[in-house]
């Protein structure tokens, strides 16, 4: 799913789109981005986006206990 998210007129504000509609999401930010350019009083226009097949949590964790990291090449000599 996509959200554009803008500021107008000192208020927060967001528009949805489904998944299949990043078209539409990049044609509506540009639009508000328009309306700026005119003078329109529009801020912070952005798009994000979120993949609902995602699995797990963004952002980082500490590994698995049963996670084995194995450094494959060594580490590169330095020059003295």
């Amino acid at each position: 799913m996509y959200r554009v998210f803008w500021i107008e007129s000192e208020v927060a504000r967001s528009e949805a789109f489904p998944p299949d509609a990043l078209a539409a999401a990049l044609a509506f930010a540009e639009a508000l981005r328009a309306r700026r350019r005119m003078g329109d009083t529009l801020s912070f226009v952005t798009i994000a986006s979120e993949d609902p097949g995602q699995v797990g949590e963004s952002g980082t964790a500490d590994p698995r206990a049963d996670y084995d990291w194995v450094k494959r090449r060594p580490p590169p000599r330095r020059r003295g």
